[in-house]
C-alpha cells in the first residue's frame, strides 16, 4: 500500500520545477547531482574522465565498433548528452517471429573496424540484403539516469497497474528482463525498448556493443558481420576491461544531474508572456492526454547515495512499454514486441534537433503527429486543437 500511495502521489505530476533535484542542477547540463559528498564528487570526476577517454585497439577497442569513446556520441549540451547520431538495427520478421540475424552480425550494426591486424582486415559492418527489418536508433541523453536507476521496481509495476485501471486504452506495461549484472529478474528502464534494467548492465553492454570492449560481465567479443572465425586476429584476446572503466562509467551516469529546468527570463519572469504561455501549455499537455504516458514526476527509493534517496524528479516518462503501432521500429528485444517502444523521457527536450527513436522528425509537432497505436487518440486530440493551444503546448515543451 505504501508503494501504491507513492505512485498515486506523483502521478498528477504536480511537483514543480523548483524541486530541489531540478534547481540544484542549475549549473547546467552535464553537472553533477547537487548534494554529493566530496568522495562522490571525486567518483563523478573519475567517471567523467573514463567516459571521455578515447580507446585504442591496444586498450581492447574493436575489432568492430561504433565509437572510440562514450563522450564522442553523448555530448550535446554537455558531457553525457545525446546526439543526432543514429545507429542501425536489423533482422527478419517471419510471421510473428523476429530473427536478429546474429549469424550476420545482428541485430546492431558496428559501423567501424580497427583495420589491419595480423592477417585480418577489420572493417565496418553493413546491413545484409536478407534483412527485412531495418531500424534507426537515435543516441539518447544520459542526464539524470541515476534517479531513474533508483526508482524501485515496485513503483513502476504499480504505475502500470494504475494505468491499466484508470486509462486502459493507453496503459503501458513493464518490460521484465534478466539483469546481467545481478542475474535477477527486474524491470527494464533503459534503452528504446526498456531492454536494460540497471546502469551497471547498461554500462557493460555499451562497452561491448559500442566500443567492442569485453568485460567479465560481457566476456564474448562481437563477431564482425557474424563471422567468429576472424576473431583469431583480435589484438587483445579475452577480457579487455576488468570492470574498472565500466564501474567508472556507471558512477558518472549515476551521479550526473538531470536536465536543469529552463529559467524564465525578464524583469518580471513569471509574469512574462512566454512563461504564461508555457504554463497554459502544461494544462494542454494534460488535457490532450500526453501525461498518460509522459508521466511528469516519479520518486526514488532507498539509495547508498543520499542525493539520490527519496527524491521526486520530473522525467516526463513512465519508462513502460506502449504499443505504438506503425511508430514501432519492428525490432523485438527480450519481451518487447516489434510495435512496442518505451515512453521517451521529455526532460531535456529543448536540446534536441531531431525527434523520435530514429530521428525522422525535425520538429516537435512532426513527432506528435507521428504517434500511432496507443498514442493515436492523443495525436487526434492534438490535431483538433485550435492554433493558440498548439502554440502554448509547444511553448511548454520547449521549457523541458
Amino acid at each position: 500500500m505504501k508503494v501504491l500511495a507513492l505512485v498515486i502521489s506523483v502521478l498528477p505530476a504536480l511537483a514543480s520545477a523548483s524541486d530541489a533535484v531540478r534547481t540544484g542542477a542549475a549549473a547546467g547540463f552535464g553537472a553533477p547531482l547537487p548534494g554529493l559528498t566530496p568522495a562522490e564528487l571525486a567518483r563523478f570526476a573519475a567517471g567523467k574522465e573514463a567516459f571521455e577517454e578515447v580507446e585504442t585497439p591496444e586498450d581492447g577497442l574493436g575489432p568492430v565498433f561504433n565509437g572510440t569513446s562514450c563522450g564522442g556520441c553523448h555530448n550535446v549540451g554537455g558531457t553525457g548528452g545525446g546526439s543526432d547520431k543514429v545507429e542501425t538495427r536489423f533482422g527478419t520478421m517471419t510471421g510473428s517471429i523476429f530473427d536478429p540475424m546474429a549469424s550476420h552480425g545482428g541485430s546492431l550494426i558496428q559501423t567501424d573496424g580497427i583495420g589491419a591486424a595480423g592477417t585480418c582486415m577489420y572493417v565496418g559492418e553493413t546491413v545484409p540484403p536478407e534483412a527485412t527489418v531495418v531500424a534507426g536508433r537515435r543516441t539518447t541523453p544520459l542526464f539524470g539516469l541515476g534517479l531513474v536507476d533508483a526508482v524501485p521496481d515496485a513503483v513502476l509495476i504499480s504505475l502500470a497497474r494504475l494505468e491499466a485501471r484508470w486509462q486502459p486504452a493507453t496503459a503501458g506495461r513493464p518490460h521484465m528482463v534478466v539483469d546481467v549484472a545481478s542475474g535477477r529478474r527486474a524491470v527494464g528502464r533503459f534503452g528504446w525498448k526498456s531492454q536494460v534494467a540497471t546502469l551497471l548492465t547498461f554500462s557493460g553492454d555499451a562497452y561491448l556493443n559500442e566500443m567492442g570492449v569485453t568485460t567479465p560481465m560481457f566476456p564474448d567479443e562481437t563477431c564482425p558481420q557474424g563471422d567468429c572465425t576472424v576473431l583469431g586476429c583480435d589484438p587483445v584476446p579475452g577480457v579487455d576491461d576488468d570492470m574498472e572503466d565500466v564501474d567508472a562509467f556507471r558512477d558518472f551516469m549515476s551521479l550526473l544531474a538531470p536536465p536543469p529546468a529552463a529559467a524564465p527570463q525578464g524583469r518580471y519572469p513569471y509574469a512574462s508572456a512566454a512563461w504564461l504561455a508555457a504554463s497554459q501549455g502544461r494544462r494542454v499537455f494534460d488535457q490532450v492526454g500526453c501525461a498518460s504516458c509522459h508521466v511528469g514526476a516519479l520518486a526514488t527509493g532507498r539509495s547508498p547515495v543520499a542525493a539520490l534517496q527519496y527524491r521526486t524528479f520530473q522525467p516526463y516518462s513512465d519508462f513502460l512499454l506502449h504499443d505504438m503501432g506503425t511508430l514501432g521500429d519492428g525490432v523485438v528485444q527480450g519481451d518487447a514486441h516489434a510495435t512496442e517502444m518505451r515512453t521517451a523521457p521529455l526532460w531535456g527536450l529543448r536540446l534536441l534537433t531531431t525527434f523520435l527513436h530514429d530521428g525522422r522528425a525535425h520538429t516537435i509537432e512532426d513527432a506528435i503527429l507521428a504517434h500511432d497505436g496507443q498514442g493515436k487518440a492523443t495525436r487526434e486530440r492534438y490535431k483538433a486543437l485550435p492554433p493558440d493551444a498548439k502554440t502554448t503546448l509547444g511553448a511548454f515543451l520547449r521549457t523541458l
